[in-house]
């Protein structure tokens, strides 16, 4: 009966048919020990040459990685195995016998990876980190759909710009100007003002080049709006959902998450109550002028510089020692790959801490000379959510900085009543949203004061001039939640197949 891996613990005595590739393969003088995946995970396949005769056991012993075949056996138990069985092969057909296949088991750099991602995708760790895109996309549409949310779509060829014109991509649209869309957020203020609750879910554009480690030129985007919701209504929401996410990843995704090494413990402390601290109180903390737990920012960061430099110097020995045992020889097999990968992980960790060490003394710089009324920037955010192991919402921005459609604060109008979501770790925003502008006077100058064509917008101010009434909403990026929830260092492993500036292919 064929059958997929994921299933096999169901299937314990039972003979079943796999069908897949070949992931790892080791042998001895009678047995083979094929690595198979099928998309659904991996499982160990025993071959022994007095079970599928000579030519056969030949024909497996001469397959390369990758190589596509149907595999059938005995389902055995064996607790110590990934998945806690493993298949006890009597037939094996190849499909196609893989040579060269260009992604080995040595280490590549990225822009290699990056031009073969549509091979790069089949390794473990981008297997793992897919799986868990796709519990992440679910959750989402559970959780709104059980909170009486209604999908709807926004335009993706639009004829305005969202929150200014600097990064749109331009295209022709029977032969008039038209823009890849920056966010469905406009249109989902019309459809929040027919459904009441709306969330859409769909790719956004933006032209920036940049290359930073959170950047993506293409993107998915969760925008959900709602009528009758102010700021604080918003961020509610805003923590309700994101816990509910990173729960569902949690109870879901163990295996996943083993595989890319995730502290879950981060994960799960992050489910606490989440932070929410107005823009002054941000600032105060990003510049050391307000401590929080007895502690600065600089003080911590000081701290951190000190940790990182003593780790470093632990694994430099640590590398050495194993090596000298390398270099003496003598040792088994099995020894030499553990000290070996042992070293391996020690350097990938080693350029970390070497990151962290020429990044740490800027961020203080910049934390100290912080210029009160700016935005943050990736290293203002770093140093903000360092200190705290839950995600942080920052509200009541500086109207100056903040997107045009925002709500001023009625108590002190040099405020924006927007809000942006944190994540720890050093991940920075994830959300952006507030409450939006009621005011059509208001709206209107903010529409002049960003520059954008007043014309284009009369659609939208009609939303101000019919029923009008207190609403808000955000907007996710996924793959920035990816990024976090998988503690990947750039957003480019969490997307199939990332278009950012530089990068069209494949």
């Amino acid at each position: 009966m064929k059958r997929y891996i994921q299933d096999l613990s169901t299937c314990i005595g039972e003979e079943v048919t796999l069908q897949g590739w070949v992931y790892n393969k080791r042998e001895s003088k009678a047995l083979i020990f094929l690595i198979l995946r099928d998309g659904s995970g991996i499982v160990q396949c025993i071959i022994a040459q007095d079970d599928i005769g000579e030519n056969s056991f030949a024909e497996v012993s001469s397959l390369g990685l990758e190589s596509s075949v149907r595999i059938t056996g005995k389902v055995v138990e064996d607790t110590r195995q990934h998945g806690g069985v493993e298949l006890h092969v009597n037939a094996v057909e190849v499909i196609q016998n893989v040579a060269d296949y260009p992604i080995s088991k040595k280490e590549h750099g990225i822009e290699f990876l990056m031009d073969n991602r549509h091979l790069w995708l089949r390794s473990r760790r981008q297997w793992a980190i897919m799986r868990v895109r796709n519990t992440i996309i679910f959750a989402i549409h559970r959780f709104f759909q059980k909170e009486g949310f209604v999908q709807m779509d926004a335009p993706i060829f639009t004829g305005n710009a969202c929150e200014g014109t600097t990064d749109l991509f331009e295209t022709d649209f029977y032969g008039r100007p038209a823009y890849l869309s920056q966010s469905g957020q406009l249109y989902g203020e019309a459809m929040a003002m027919a459904m009441g609750k709306i969330y859409t879910f769909g790719p956004t554009f933006r032209s920036e080049k940049s290359k930073t480690r959170r950047h993506l030129s293409e993107f998915w985007m969760i925008e959900p709006e709602m009528a009758y919701y102010d700021i604080f209504d918003n961020m509610d929401l805003i923590e309700d959902f994101i816990k509910a996410v990173v729960q569902a990843v949690l109870a879901e995704n163990k295996d996943e998450l083993e595989i890319l090494e995730r502290d879950v413990e981060a994960l799960e402390k992050a489910c606490g109550e989440f932070i929410r601290l107005n823009y002054d109180d941000a600032v105060a903390i990003i510049k050391g002028e307000k401590d929080v737990d007895g502690k600065t920012t600089i003080e911590t960061l000081k701290a951190d510089i000190a940790d990182r430099e003593a780790e470093k110097s632990e694994l430099e020995a640590d590398i050495e020692e194993r090596q000298a045992l390398l270099d003496k020889g003598g040792m088994k097999k099995g020894k030499v790959a553990y000290h070996q990968s042992t070293i391996d992980k020690n350097k990938q960790r080693i350029k970390q801490i070497e990151e962290d060490l020429r990044n740490l003394p800027q961020w203080i710089e910049s934390a100290e000379n912080f210029k009160y009324g700016s935005d943050f920037g990736g290293s203002d955010e770093t140093v903000l959510t360092r200190m705290f192991d839950v995600p942080v919402m920052v509200y009541d921005w500086p109207h100056a900085v903040k997107a045009f459609y925002l709500k001023r604060n009625p108590e002190h109008p040099e405020f924006a009543r927007g809000v942006d979501l944190l994540a720890p770790e050093g991940y920075g925003e994830i959300v952006g949203g507030g409450e939006r502008e009621t005011n059509e006077e208001w709206l209107k100058e903010k529409i002049i004061e960003h520059e954008l064509p007043m014309s284009e917008f009369e659609w939208y101010l009609d939303l101000r001039r019919f029923g009008s009434v207190p609403h808000a909403g955000f907007g996710l990026g996924l793959e920035r939640l990816v990024a976090w929830i998988c503690k990947l260092s750039h957003v480019r492993e969490t997307i199939p197949f990332p278009r950012m500036y530089g990068r069209l292919e494949p």
